[in-house]
């Protein structure tokens, strides 16, 4: 009895983890498909790659997350995308804390590029702290993924 509550438990976690990613992944990329320019100054931002990669990578960042998000919706490939979501969110995790470690005040174009962000920048802090739970779901995904209404797991 107790470990079939357990795995409901587990149930809906899993659950949880794969929709909620899912609609992360496709909220992001989303609000970034059509705002090249403004997510190339986002990730010139960072001070890591020339102009041209920036350019580059803000035209493939919004689909690859979108794409990412709809196979993890439709249950498609649900361990590899993933694990290819845990790799970009660690790549991600990484630049914003070598921008927050170099003092740089920038926006995360996390989920857009916002020109309002002020001064300030973004809170380097609760945006690492959003993207480990994020991860956490992530690697959730990877170990015990949620199979139902999958169309190929």
């Amino acid at each position: 009895m107790a470990s079939l509550q357990l795995a409901r438990v587990a149930d809906i976690i899993s659950a949880l983890a794969r929709f909620g990613m899912a609609a992360v992944w496709i909220i992001a990329g989303v609000q970034k498909l059509n705002a090249q320019m403004d997510m190339a100054q986002a990730i010139q931002a960072y001070e890591i790659f020339t102009p041209e990669w920036s350019g580059y990578l803000a035209v493939a960042i919004g689909p690859l997350e979108v794409m990412g998000g709809v196979l993890l919706l439709l249950g498609l490939f649900l361990r590899e995308a993933s694990a290819v979501g845990a790799v970009i969110l660690v790549l991600f995790m990484v630049g914003m804390a070598q921008a927050w470690a170099r003092g740089l005040v920038i926006d995360c174009g996390c989920f857009g590029y916002t020109a309002n962000s002020g001064s300030q920048g973004m809170n380097y802090m609760l945006t690492l702290l959003r993207d480990i739970v994020f991860l956490v779901l992530t690697m959730w995904t990877i170990r015990r993924p949620y199979r139902r209404f999958a169309i190929y797991s």
